[in-house]
């Protein structure tokens, strides 16, 4: 056994797979084509259910168990109106891994989910959240830094690390995500008693992502530095910052805002109503750009790692060179 599978093995006894390599959900890009890559590639590839119906959910699944020989698991939004509908869906079809993102899960959800046999994956932005999240009886964290791409958390990947990983790695595997491109990173993580990784951006540029090939273009002439948070203009609009490629789609967002802080004003709209307006503009500015290639106007949501993704690859060129770096490290540091 090579000193990474040791460190991650609770990551791959948890996942079922040959790496403790989590795919990051991201919309319209982790369907079922680069979700059943990942997992055949060894590593752990997650549907990213986002603002999908139950029914669009059910093709979805249905759609990637022909294509997928291992398992995959579901990411779900906390915040949708029909989340226990989406947690039946996945229980129909025997879905091993759910993964839920977006704030505290509801009551009873956790236990849905258990009673169909999945594991259960949460995202913990803090240690607070993240002991209440154990003590709640969640699988496995995910705790996910600022560098990330898409809805990012005010704090950076290696401080949570720090805060999460000594308290309660002993307790549950926890998976590190957040601005990793490389796997000297990985490796760096696992040593500080992560049980695995999730990388979302690295995988935007597979062969078999089947996002637009302007938008990989543009992922692969962006720098670090591109990658930018959107920015809150309303203190009563509870707006989770995104980070996505700089461009007319950022200052649209903007706009959008503004229009939505009116409608609060006028009384037009409640706040529950005012944040899944927000939710349906990114997944709208998100597909324009992802599969119709509206690079200008639509979200291009990357983390900062988008400047290590230099050209298009498969899935297991990609996995196998992660592999090569992390194991490479752990050989170098003896």
């Amino acid at each position: 056994m090579s000193k990474l599978d040791e460190l991650m093995a609770r990551g791959t006894a948890l996942l079922g797979s040959d790496y403790a390599i989590l795919c990051g959900a991201m919309s319209w890009v982790s369907e079922r084509h680069l979700v059943s890559a990942i997992s055949n590639a060894g590593g752990f590839g997650v549907i990213a259910c986002g603002a999908m119906t139950p029914e669009l959910l059910d093709a979805e699944i249905a759609a990637t168990k022909v294509l997928a020989t291992r398992n995959f698991g579901v990411n779900l939004i906390t915040m949708h109106p029909q989340l226990f509908d989406l947690i039946a869906v996945c229980a129909k079809h025997g879905v091993t891994h759910v993964v839920l993102a977006g704030g505290v899960p509801p009551k009873g959800s956790l236990e849905a989910i258990k009673a169909s046999g999945a594991k259960v994956i949460c995202f913990a932005p803090t240690l607070a959240l993240a002991k209440k999240l154990v003590r709640s009886g969640v699988d496995a964290l995910v705790i996910e830094g600022m560098e990330a791409g898409g809805h990012i958390g005010p704090v950076a990947t290696s401080v949570l690390a720090q805060e999460i990983l000594p308290s309660l790695a002993d307790e549950v595997p926890i998976f590190v995500a957040g601005g990793i491109g490389r796997g000297e990173a990985i490796a760096a993580y696992l040593e500080m008693g992560a049980s695995g990784v999730q990388l979302g951006t690295r995988f935007v540029c597979a062969t078999e992502s089947i996002a637009h090939p302007a938008f990989k273009k543009a992922f692969i002439r962006a720098a670090a530095r591109d990658a930018i948070a959107s920015v809150q203009i309303d203190a009563r609009l509870p707006v989770i910052p995104v980070r996505a490629l700089r461009n007319a789609g950022t200052e649209a967002f903007t706009d959008k805002q503004r229009e939505v802080a009116n409608k609060l004003d006028a009384g037009d709209i409640d706040m529950n109503a005012a944040q899944l307006e927000i939710e349906h503009y990114w997944a709208g500015a998100l597909r324009r750009a992802v599969i119709d290639g509206d690079v200008e106007n639509g979200s291009l949501m990357a983390g900062q790692s988008v400047g290590m993704v230099t050209q298009e690859e498969s899935v297991s060129d990609i996995v196998a060179a992660l592999v090569q770096q992390a194991e490479a490290a752990l050989r170098a540091r003896g």
